[in-house]
């Protein structure tokens, strides 16, 4: 069963700008408030993950964050913003899990595939949006941590999901889930980046499809045309779609090209030994 979730949209590792923006949440502050104990693991998490600089930048965000952060500005150097468009996905949840018949355990999920900084800025970002009553209940889960960050709640089984999952759909709050276990189509994808997969679903590539540089260009010319306003496609957000699709191309590109010179390099070693 969902116990709280906290989707946070940012920019993909290989992009040189820094976005972050709020996606979909639940987080009660009733009763045991596992939408506090979230945001303030997610918090504690990252925190030291961070540079000294940001560090540093975290308790003005947070004074913000209590009076209500607007939003689009610039903080600890990434643009908030609510545009979600293009944008990966982590996602942190707090889960009641069922497994060996009755029992029962609590896990915290925590999405690691990105950068640390998202995260950090997203669970704030996040308390801004609450209710005043609510707000103040995470406000102060998130300083207790900060005054002995890594620390994580305890009582809750803790899994790191290093790969993220950014095309899976949230459960319904209150919902039970199989989460003991990945479903068919996750499996399919275990082993790939989350920015790999992304890139793969953007171009129509399905799990264990090869990766060849002419089908990703004749993917990519092709989509491109069905995009673009002068061939028949919705001009408002034709420009966004594409620029997906071009980020999609350079990404598979450089996996393509990476490989490429990786299963080269021994043959050519050997020929220098051979000479």
């Amino acid at each position: 069963m969902l116990l709280a979730e906290l989707n946070i949209r940012h920019t993909r590792r290989h992009m040189p700008t820094r976005r972050v923006a709020l996606g979909d949440v639940y987080l009660p502050t009733a009763g045991p408030a596992f939408g506090a104990s979230l945001l303030a693991a997610v918090v504690s998490e990252h925190f030291l993950e961070l540079d000294e600089d940001q560090q540093e930048l975290v308790p003005k965000l947070l004074r913000d964050a209590r009076k209500g952060l607007t939003v689009p500005r610039i903080a600890m150097r990434y643009r908030l913003q609510t545009d979600t468009h293009g944008l990966d996905r982590s996602r942190h949840r707090i889960v009641d899990e069922t497994f060996g018949g009755d029992r029962r355990r609590v896990i915290l999920e925590l999405d690691k595939h990105s950068r640390p900084d998202p995260q950090l800025i997203g669970a704030i970002m996040a308390i801004a949006t609450m209710p005043p009553g609510a707000r103040e209940i995470g406000l102060r889960a998130i300083e207790r941590v900060l005054r002995s960050p890594g620390q994580l709640p305890e009582g809750m089984t803790v899994r790191r999901m290093y790969e993220g999952i950014p095309g899976a759909r949230p459960p319904l709050a209150g919902s039970f889930t199989p989460v003991g276990g990945p479903d068919d189509v996750t499996r399919s994808w275990e082993g790939i980046p989350a920015e790999r997969r992304w890139a793969m679903e953007v171009l129509g590539l399905r799990a264990g499809m090869a990766l060849e540089h002419d089908d990703v260009q004749h993917r990519f010319r092709r989509l491109v045309r069905l995009a673009h306003p002068d061939h028949g496609a919705v001009r408002d957000g034709a420009a966004e779609r594409i620029a997906e699709l071009a980020d999609a191309r350079a990404l598979l590109l450089t996996v393509i090209a990476t490989h490429s010179r990786s299963a080269n390099e021994p043959t050519s070693m050997t020929a220098e030994r051979a000479g």
